[in-house]
């Protein structure tokens, strides 16, 4: 992770990012963590604005690695990452993530009400957004057959929640912020399949328009994406559509395979 005193050191230089188009380029990027062999290693990836790119392979393959380097949870030993054009290193931290929103496997959520878990982290929000955001995350219902509603207090990490009912607002919290990238990282691994199928609906509506990279380990949830890479051995093995991937019967054709079999 950045540390304290570098962040603090990096803002004195940084420009603040305006909202941006989406494009997100990998320059030969190389990453290791500490002590460690690398993850990552002269990888090249660009992501045109508005696609949807996911990210598959074997676990510790670098998926989720990738994805952390966007936000800036690491910065890459080698290389650059860059949104629209832009080195995301001469950026400030708060600015770049403005322009992201994330939904994840472990959801973040307190012991506050369901309205305040929503709106979290977007201090503009009007009433009308909020239950216009759970709406579209397929939120709405289960709320509003909740004693206080909106009000409801959902106690420390959403304990009085299913995990479908924890991942809608979450959906719901990413469609408010309504931000130009928005990463997935295995958003439905977690979940049983009646469930997942009903989240990955809220998922594909608000993917639309924006440029959306997904990690996913279930590989019938991609299907779709507009570009499939397999992540392997610290680099990008294979690339394309679902039907192209098949069609060449590697790493990808053998690993949907065997989920599907």
């Amino acid at each position: 992770m950045l540390e304290e005193e570098e962040v603090i050191q990096e803002k004195r230089n940084a420009v603040s990012l305006p909202r941006v188009q989406g494009q997100i380029s990998f320059q030969d990027v190389t990453f290791v963590y500490q002590d460690g062999a690398p993850v990552l290693e002269r990888l090249n990836l660009t992501i045109d604005p508005g696609k949807t790119v996911a990210l598959v392979g074997t676990t510790g393959g670098g998926k989720t690695t990738l994805a952390s380097l966007v936000n800036r949870f690491y910065d890459p030993q080698a290389g650059s990452i860059r949104v629209d054009g832009i080195d995301i290193r001469d950026v400030t931290l708060s600015s770049l993530r403005d322009n992201i929103s994330m939904v994840l496997q472990d959801t973040f959520l307190f012991d506050g009400s369901v309205y305040d878990n929503i709106a979290y982290g977007w201090a503009d929000a009007t009433e009308e957004d909020v239950i216009a955001a759970a709406k579209a995350s397929k939120a709405h219902d289960f709320i509003a057959q909740m004693e206080q509603g909106y009000d409801t207090v959902i106690g420390e990490r959403g304990v009085r929640l299913s995990g479908g009912q924890k991942q809608r607002l979450s959906i719901a919290r990413a469609i408010l912020r309504n931000a130009p990238i928005l990463i997935l990282d295995e958003a439905t691994s977690a979940l049983d399949t009646k469930t997942e199928q009903e989240i990955q609906q809220a998922l594909d509506e608000i993917s639309k328009d924006r440029t959306t990279l997904v990690i996913a380990y279930r590989l019938s949830t991609v299907r779709h994406a507009d570009q499939i890479v397999v992540l392997e051995g610290t680099e990008i093995a294979e690339m394309g559509t679902h039907e192209e991937l098949l069609r060449s019967g590697g790493i990808y054709a053998r690993l949907y395979a065997t989920q599907v079999s």
